[in-house]
């Protein structure tokens, strides 16, 4: 008899064309399910006659809960190798095995400066009317050479946005809590005095930290008040780094001019959520780490991950 795996909100329907499953199909059935489910009983159901579970990112919470309503669970793949919605001690005392996968060794700097490019040049606008026979030309869009990008982090995918900003030929400069003058410079790019100089100066904010108990909430309404009116703020790194709220008030009262934005509290967004439907908003549905060099890495360790656990020498392993 064969095992059952149910791969989670396969969107796209992409992961069994993403990488050769054939190494287990001879042991391993494998269904996909394309639609989201938020609701721990429907996914209880859903998942009660299933061994292995491949779940994409931190869509999907894991709870103590859940895993006790799941006694055929034995293998649960994440994407990624890092899960903040599994619960591990929970996960171990349930008899489940928690393994991960590594992603594309490329950052995802594209979306950053499609959001980027995308609010700069008003290019939503402008497309809808070109294609609804509206007024030809009805924005002025913003310049980039000359003005200054602010970037919150400058890790590796922080790094990678400088250089792009500085090819356009801006003024780039950069703040985080432990960011000294040697790494920005080795970079090439400026060190902020401090976040408040940065959001004060900055024309395009961008931000690029990792979430953790001294990011969240980092831009609260005080800080988002700094900006200048002509700002553009984009994030794409995690929603809680922004309180949501204050970003909110800020796009329908206009105190900055928008915003890019490709991450959120909740995903997938409900229908009704107010960010669908706020001024000055440039929304993308969590793309970032949405490309076919990632997906071939995320579905084709999944399966080396499934061979090693059915050889009973699991990888990757998480907790």
């Amino acid at each position: 008899m064969r095992l059952r795996c149910a791969v989670l909100d396969d969107f796209q329907n992409a992961a069994l064309d993403s990488a050769d499953w054939t190494p287990v199909e001879d042991r391993v059935e494998v269904v996909s399910f394309r639609e989201h489910i938020a609701d721990e009983d429907e996914l209880a159901a859903l998942l009660a006659d299933f061994d292995i579970v491949v779940t994409l990112r931190e869509r999907v919470p894991f709870p103590g809960t859940l895993l006790d309503r799941l006694p055929r669970l034995r293998l649960l793949v994440a994407s990624g190798m890092r899960n903040s919605v599994i619960d591990y001690a929970a996960a171990e005392r349930c008899g489940v095995t928690v393994c991960g996968t590594a992603s594309s060794s490329t950052p995802p700097v594209e979306l950053t400066w499609a959001l980027l490019l995308g609010l700069a040049r008003n290019l939503v606008a402008e497309n809808n009317a070109l294609r609804e026979g509206g007024p030809w030309q009805s924005t002025v869009g913003a310049d980039l050479h000359g003005r200054r990008l602010g970037l919150l982090g400058l890790g590796k995918i922080g790094s990678r946005v400088a250089q792009v900003g500085l090819a356009f030929g801006m003024r780039v400069s950069a703040w985080s809590q432990h960011l000294t003058k040697e790494r920005a410079e080795e970079v090439g790019v400026e060190l902020a005095a401090s976040k408040e100089e940065l959001l004060r100066t900055s024309d395009f904010v961008s931000i690029h930290l990792a979430l953790s108990d001294r990011t969240r909430g980092l831009l609260g309404p005080t800080e988002l008040s700094l900006l200048q009116p002509t700002a553009y703020l984009i994030n794409t790194s995690r929603a809680a780094i922004v309180d949501q709220d204050a970003l909110l008030a800020a796009l329908r009262e206009g105190r900055f001019a928008g915003a890019g934005v490709d991450v959120f509290d909740i995903e997938p967004l409900p229908a009704d959520h107010p960010l669908r439907t706020a001024p000055r908003l440039l929304a993308t549905p969590h793309l970032g780490y949405v490309s076919q060099a990632n997906y071939a890495t995320y579905y084709s360790h999944a399966v080396e991950d499934i061979q090693a656990f059915l050889a009973g020498d699991p990888v990757r392993r998480l907790g």
